[in-house]
């Protein structure tokens, strides 16, 4: 009896290896974390974007496997509004706003998703957070893109000591407009300038006013208008330089492509920032709770080249104040 039992035991026992247990343990699955991010601006990116994926990247965020980014590049803020409600309908977990058009379109789209904001000028004022210490809603980030437009006049009149009239653009729509105007009015006025200023709104607008400019008319151009010179800075850069009139510019990107100087923060070294707040939201982080910071290292970028072509000589204490020169 007993060699019978052993006989049947041993090849059911072996046989129990084979079978897969009826019921088994349920393997985690790991989260994709869903991101919308969105610009206007159709003829650039925002120089933070890329070190924004990389440093995700470095977190441990995988594009396609445990992260996916939707990102929307748009011509203005009527395409940011329904860009903003998409994302709300499609469920993603966060949204990245890169300036102030894109901010105002996520805002008024959801109270609920967190949103990290890049590059604003003044978020309290504009409404988008309660303080810059306790931001108290669904929005923080980060402030700085050169909100300095006194600062910018008061070069343009070193680098350019015959500037006389400046072609002052004006977008009335913007909300930013009433007091980087009242700024820049109270520069002309202590530096003895005289304000030529136009509105403009669409391209359309920029080329028609660029083409209406007699020869002589003005010394120099200025944006009055943040949504101006995101929307149309190189087209403004260009324009400018066929008529050989110089511009003060806030990105050195735009240094780089033709503006005779910027002064300004660096806003690439905004994108690793972002991410690291995105990771910390994800960590369980509310937006309230995380300060709004802001950019204070800013930098003087000069063109050189530029100032060459339209017979400028830089003056030696401007350039001794420069942290680039671009030959």
């Amino acid at each position: 009896m007993k060699d019978t039992l052993s006989a049947i035991t041993v090849p059911a026992l072996a046989l129990s290896f084979l079978v897969p247990p009826l019921v088994t343990e349920a393997q985690p699955v790991a989260k994709v974390w869903r991101i919308g991010l969105f610009h206007v601006g159709l003829d650039h990116v925002p120089p933070s974007l890329e070190p924004l994926r990389q440093e995700l990247k470095a977190l441990g965020y995988e594009e396609g496997r445990t992260i996916h980014l939707e990102w929307r590049n748009l011509p203005d803020e009527a395409a940011a509004r329904e860009v903003a409600k998409e994302f709300v309908r499609n469920r993603v977990d966060l949204i990245v706003a890169f300036e102030n058009q894109t901010v105002r379109a996520a805002k008024a789209a959801t109270s609920e998703i967190p949103i990290v904001f890049l590059h604003v000028t003044d978020p309290v004022a504009a409404g988008f957070v309660a303080s810059m210490a306790r931001p108290g809603g669904n929005l923080t980030g980060f402030v700085g893109v050169g909100d300095v437009p006194a600062k910018w006049m008061e070069l343009f009149k070193e680098l350019v000591p015959k500037l006389r009239r400046v072609l002052t653009l004006i977008d009335p729509d913007d909300p930013v407009t009433p007091r980087y105007l009242a700024e820049i009015r109270r520069a002309a006025e202590i530096l003895k300038l005289k304000l030529v200023e136009r509105e403009a709104r669409t391209e359309s607008d920029v080329r028609r006013l660029f083409a209406s400019i007699k020869r002589g008319e003005v010394d120099g151009v200025v944006l009055a208008s943040v949504n101006l010179r995101a929307n149309f800075s190189p087209l403004i850069i260009r324009l400018a330089a066929e008529r050989r009139l110089p511009l003060p510019s806030h990105r050195k990107e735009w240094a780089e492509q033709g503006a005779l100087f910027s002064y300004g923060p660096d806003v690439a070294s905004v994108g690793p920032l972002a991410a690291r707040y995105i990771d910390r939201i994800f960590k369980g982080a509310t937006p309230a709770d995380l300060p709004v910071e802001e950019l204070s290292r800013y930098e003087l970028v000069i063109n050189s080249k530029v100032a060459k072509a339209l017979g400028l000589t830089i003056p030696q204490s401007v350039l001794l104040r420069a942290n680039q020169i671009i030959e």
